[in-house]
């Protein structure tokens, strides 16, 4: 089995020609996963160098960021319909539900999270 080549931030950003803002941005977004190491050895791989490059032509081709996770959620799929979505639920209060899309990276889960317990904290008062 080869090992799985795995580059820093810095390297990725500039082999995608993006800068490490947009990047992280699209993380959040949800269009490009969260990195494979997390914290200071965190750790991209060439997938994520690939899933970028692809988000660029696309936006070159001027497909909005909504559009282009559209055509990153239908890639593959049999049909037009795309891949089911998996949803996390949250009960925030005992009159408030939220349910957020699993489809998210790990650093946008993490953020979401921190927004329902603030939520949570100033809806119990």
């Amino acid at each position: 089995v080869a090992a799985v080549e795995e580059m820093r931030m810095a390297e990725l950003a500039e082999r995608a020609g993006l800068s490490i803002r947009t990047i992280r941005y699209y993380i959040s977004r949800g269009l490009l996963d969260g990195p494979v190491r997390h914290g200071r050895a965190a750790a991209y791989t060439q997938e994520h160098l690939e899933k970028l490059r692809r988000i660029k032509q696309l936006k070159d081709d001027g497909k909005t960021l909504r559009e282009i996770g559209h055509v990153l959620d239908s890639s593959g799929a049999e049909d037009s319909l795309g891949k089911p979505t998996k949803w996390q639920r949250y009960r925030v209060a005992d009159d408030v539900v939220v349910y957020v899309s699993g489809e998210a990276g790990p650093w946008r889960r993490k953020h979401i999270r921190n927004s329902l317990s603030d939520m949570a904290e100033r809806l119990e008062k």
